[in-house]
């Protein structure tokens, strides 16, 4: 069963399910990609948690996504 949730980020609502997939990226550079570390589906809470954990230095930066977002998929980034 497929169940609904609000959330509020960043001054930003967010409506998600219980199957949608929460993304953790990684990238180093300006201009460099990311790479995806962890996903979660369904659980915000947890992915907000593991990406507030993320310790980043020395040129990397970390975003989280939530790809089936076509308004905004970045729910956060972050740089050193």
């Amino acid at each position: 069963m497929i169940t609904l949730h609000n959330a509020t980020l960043n001054n930003k609502r967010i409506g998600y399910s219980s199957e949608t997939v929460f993304l953790i990226q990684l990238g180093k550079g300006s201009k460099g990609s990311y790479k995806t570390i962890r996903s979660f589906v369904g659980n915000l809470g947890q992915a907000i948690m593991h990406y507030n954990a993320l310790n980043i230095g020395n040129g990397y930066k970390k975003r989280l996504l939530m790809p089936s977002s076509s308004k905004t998929p970045i729910l956060d980034r972050k740089q050193s």
